[in-house]
């Protein structure tokens, strides 16, 4: 009897491992007009290419924020939150269906605000493969890509 007690004490003093998230990501391109660019953007054009099949649209451009840090509790099980905050962006994604770590050939066209065409952007980039939650936990991978006045590439 003291032996399983022991052992069961024993157990519950092992450090346990955050469960990774069940998120699943997104397989797509996600292009953000920066800020300073947004009042020459009407609309955008996005045509991707990878592993032999390609995929294109007219992006949705929605409005882009960034997280606020709020405060934070205290105490052992002190947490902290934020909140979503408007950057001036606008962004848009572009559907993939799979998305996967091999090179992407992405090529953006549309309509600047004066309705003329806006300059063509074209760009070969490999997406990121990210392990955000652990090493243990499944990786992400993530194809983001940036439009301004300079022309297209990818995010950071």
């Amino acid at each position: 009897m003291a032996l399983s007690t022991t052992a069961l004490l024993g157990s519950g003093c092992q450090p346990e491992s955050a469960p990774c998230p069940a998120i699943a990501p997104a397989p797509v391109v996600g292009l953000t007009v920066a800020e300073d660019y947004v009042p020459t953007v009407q609309s955008v054009h996005l045509r991707a290419c990878q592993d032999g099949k390609c995929k294109e649209a007219d992006l949705e451009l929605r409005p882009g924020s960034r997280a606020v840090p709020q405060a934070c509790s205290t105490g052992p099980d002190g947490t902290c939150s934020a909140t979503m905050s408007p950057d001036g962006t606008i962004y848009g994604m572009l559907d993939m269906g799979v998305l996967t770590a091999s090179p992407i050939s992405a090529k953006v066209t549309g309509t600047a605000s004066s309705g003329r065409p806006l300059p063509v952007g074209t760009l070969e980039f490999t997406p990121k493969s990210l392990k955000p939650f652990s090493e243990k936990c499944g990786t992400i991978i993530a194809a983001n890509l940036i439009l301004d006045a300079t022309g297209l590439r990818q995010a950071p």
